[in-house]
């Protein structure tokens, strides 16, 4: 086959990159480009990769920008690069592949990430737990918890329900990071020692998502009913299943604005809170480095 006119190769970690259509609108409300696309995930790519790393990715694509085809995708496609790391998993009890093998790949080197963007991959989501090259699966190393506000609820709610999960975490010895999702609500990460099943951390979220919807019932909402929603926050704990994703901190999403999951300090989560473009992360790392850590 041959390259489209418009491809170049580029030699990046020691692998040649192949990049096509640099000058197609990714998102036309602000004219962003796929060279703009790649320019960001290199740049953010020393936390993101972090945050990548020996998880398995599963992908949100636009091929064609924001105003083309959209899908989602778990198995490596055909054609990718044979460096791309990839290692074939039963999927996870539960999810809608039960029983059949996926082929991943891991995007945890530049390489790859860019590779990957150059796809159209806007958004990168990854589970909770990190698995070796040999194929062994570890217990969860964090626990999250998505805070998804109904209508009309938004941002403003979703602090106030951030901030009453976390003090009911600290009682329990966890320390949480608050990160906005980039989309409508935001994310609270804590980090974990192992030591639990990812079914074990998923029975803790939930219980402790009842107990605080129990006791703060005007704010918060455990059940993921629609018409339970409107004007609340619902504590989403379905998250930790071993078969769920979230937004990867620091992965662009697919929305008509860009934005990005973006980790936060506490003193930010009051009024005038907003989801962060990329530039404004950049930025942001320049003046205080990887929130987390």
């Amino acid at each position: 086959m041959k390259p489209q006119d418009d491809a170049q190769l580029v030699t990046i970690g020691g692998h040649e990159v192949r990049l096509s259509h640099l000058d197609r609108v990714m998102y036309p409300s602000n004219g962003m480009t796929k060279a703009e696309v790649i320019d960001y995930v290199t740049r953010v790519s020393p936390v993101l990769l972090h945050q990548l790393h020996d998880r398995p990715v599963t992908r949100i694509r636009y091929p064609g920008g924001l105003d083309g085809e959209r899908f989602f995708e778990k198995n490596t496609p055909a054609g990718a690069p044979e460096w791309v790391r990839r290692l074939t998993l039963p999927a996870a009890p539960g999810a809608p592949d039960e029983g059949k093998n996926v082929i991943f790949p891991f995007l945890d080197d530049l390489p790859s990430l860019v590779w990957a963007a150059n796809q159209g991959a806007l958004e990168l989501h990854t589970p909770q737990w990190r698995v070796d090259p040999d194929g062994t699966v570890h217990n969860p190393d964090r626990l999250v918890i998505d805070l998804d506000p109904g209508a009309p609820a938004g941002l403003p709610e979703c602090a106030s329900a951030a901030r009453l999960v976390a003090d009911r975490l600290r009682e329990d010895g966890l320390e949480t990071v608050p990160v906005t999702s980039g989309s409508k609500g935001l994310q609270l990460y804590a980090p974990l020692p192992g030591t639990s099943t990812a079914m074990e951390v998923r029975a803790y979220a939930r219980a402790l998502a009842y107990e605080l919807a129990g006791a703060h019932p005007d704010l918060l909402v455990a059940l993921q009913r629609k018409d339970l929603r409107e004007g609340k926050v619902l504590l989403d704990w379905s998250q930790n299943h071993p078969a769920k994703t979230t937004i990867t901190p620091y992965s662009l999403r697919g929305r008509e604005q860009p934005a990005v999951a973006a980790p936060r300090d506490w003193d930010e989560l009051g009024p005038g809170l907003t989801q962060l473009s990329p530039s404004e992360v950049l930025q942001r790392l320049d003046e205080t480095g990887d929130l987390l850590g």
